[in-house]
């Protein structure tokens, strides 16, 4: 099947990503920089999200997916070799913004692509493996980064990270002949708007609920190398903590179709937040590396489930001929949530402790929880 094409030129993207944010957050900490600057750089990542996503879905609808992918894994690259030939803070901040950029277009992309390829349980089985595949690269990515960092240096593992993607770029142009692409958006729908979107309740919750679900992630996969680093951990040893989240994430992946049958795709969204919420409580308390693995693999397994649900639920729930758009639309607001709540993060740090980050992440997952339940309460 074609998806078995797609996925693994995907894998080089996201494998590249993963590894681009721990290796800038591990690089800036080398340059001394503040937590208040780290959390600018996180901040960055989102900028081109925020600003492009929509578009880029609209782009996605009536173009295709070839050149959002193409051109967005070119973006990546050049945002990774930039850091491999210049240094400071400030390249960094240029080079955040760039590969972010380029993610937008490449990820939208992507997700529009595996989602049309099938109906039913078909879409179901193809967002899944395309999950998997994500959550694979969040394991293979920090593990890589942390190793070449301690052998070889923050600067030449910028140089590994661009020829994976770059390496990417070249296959998806071989591929285009034989990868198929969705059907060109109508163009009668062309004047449609976004704030339509947004008054369909059952999309406007669960797009909101996405950008708490990321944040949460993000915040966690960007504050676990300082948190790591300030407790003495190698950075090979935050790697593998990090690992033990992404190997989490792919074994519930596994069950999810069973989850979501079970318990119904609501009730499930609920628990993972209000469970993650919990663990984050505990994260600032523990010191020792058994009980980090431990923490970590726990919120691994409640938050892998809440990503790929989140972006099923979304294209299902997207009118026809509009799913790139509502796909970039959930998108934009993961990406709101992932430069504004870094930035606070990175202030409050800054003046309280690393800890209190976690204690915020906390905060937020519970929120969201609570939320959640009592709109899909009020459906009811």
């Amino acid at each position: 099947m074609i998806i078995y094409l797609i996925l693994p030129l995907a894998m080089c993207n996201w494998v590249g990503f993963m590894s681009s944010r721990v290796l800038m957050s591990l690089y800036a900490i080398q340059l001394d920089a503040s937590q208040a600057a780290i959390g600018v750089l996180i901040a960055l990542f989102g900028l081109g999200p925020v600003l492009l996503s929509v578009i880029s879905g609209r782009v996605c609808d009536r173009v295709g997916t070839h050149w959002p992918i193409l051109l967005g894994t070119a973006g990546m690259t050049v945002g990774y070799l930039i850091p491999w030939q210049f240094g400071g803070i400030e390249v960094l901040y240029l080079s955040a913004t760039i590969s972010g950029t380029g993610l937008v277009f490449s990820n939208i992309a992507l997700q529009n692509l595996v989602a049309s390829l099938g109906e039913g349980d078909q879409r179901t089985r193809n967002v899944s493996l395309q999950s998997l595949c994500v959550a694979l690269s969040s394991l293979i990515g920090p593990l890589l980064v942390g190793i070449s960092i301690d052998h070889r240096g923050h600067v030449p593992t910028f140089l590994y990270i661009t020829l994976l993607t770059g390496s990417s770029c070249l296959a998806w142009v071989a591929a285009r002949r034989i990868i198929p692409h969705p059907r060109r958006k109508p163009k009668a729908e062309a004047t449609s708007r976004v704030r339509d979107l947004l008054k369909i309740p059952a999309l406007r919750r669960i797009v909101i609920m996405s950008g708490l679900l990321v944040a949460g992630v993000d915040l966690y996969n960007f504050y676990l190398p300082i948190y790591g680093h300030s407790i003495g951990l190698s950075a090979t040893m935050i790697g593998v903590i990090l690992g033990a989240f992404a190997a989490a994430a792919i074994l519930v992946r596994f069950f999810l179709p069973h989850l979501t049958k079970w318990l119904g795709d609501e009730r499930v969204m609920t628990s993972s937040m209000l469970l993650a919420g919990l663990l984050f409580l505990f994260f600032p308390f523990v010191d020792q590396v058994v009980y980090l693995l431990l923490i970590s693999f726990g919120l691994g397994l409640v938050l892998g489930v809440g990503q790929p649900l989140s972006l099923v639920m979304t294209y299902n729930r997207a009118p026809a001929g509009r799913t790139g758009e509502a796909l970039g639309m959930r998108f934009t607001f993961v990406n709101l949530t992932h430069m504004v709540i870094p930035m606070a993060a990175g202030t409050i740090g800054a003046a309280l402790g690393v800890i209190t980050v976690f204690f915020a992440n906390s905060v937020l997952m519970l929120g969201g929880s609570y939320l959640h339940h009592r709109e899909t309460a009020k459906k009811k």
